[in-house]
């Protein structure tokens, strides 16, 4: 019963620092070429959402001008400079999860938790494993490990 509500405790902390968190839209791929933002940035350009990181990360108000030919406004800029702390921090907070810490956090049982992190709490893997667990260790550690495919790529 203590690890039942050890657990239980540890899931709402999860749920109630994570759920409100907004971050652009993640790929699984690290090759990522393009940003993709939440409805709070829609208000940029579409030649400024489908960039290549590095070079929006990069981007000025005068590399604008030459890149497009068209001024960048005061609003549009101070946009721009928001839109790029955002994505910078975002960066920063990304959770990088070894394989093996992803194998040994599976058996312990907190599989769910490495895929939580992993997805940025999006999604239903988490989720799934976290029931899976709860119910009995075993079908937990096997959707962690199957799914472990998912995170880290084919035969690794």
């Amino acid at each position: 019963m203590k690890i039942l509500s050890t657990f239980l405790l540890v899931f709402m902390f999860t749920l109630s620092t994570n759920a409100y968190v907004l971050s652009p839209v993640k790929t699984t791929k690290k090759e990522n070429t393009s940003i993709q933002f939440n409805d709070e940035y829609n208000a940029l350009d579409d030649n400024i959402k489908n960039m290549a990181m590095e070079d929006f990360l990069a981007l000025t108000p005068k590399k604008y001008k030459e890149i497009t030919g068209q001024k960048l406004g005061i609003k549009k800029a101070i946009q721009l400079k928001v839109a790029q702390k955002f994505v910078k921090k975002q960066l920063k907070k990304k959770a990088d999860i070894s394989s093996g810490v992803y194998v040994l956090l599976a058996i312990l049982g907190l599989g769910w938790l490495a895929m939580g992190l992993l997805d940025d709490w999006s999604g239903n893997n988490w989720i799934i494993n976290l029931v899976l667990t709860v119910l009995c260790w075993l079908p937990g550690l096997i959707h962690a490990l199957v799914k472990k495919k998912e995170y880290y790529g084919g035969g690794k």
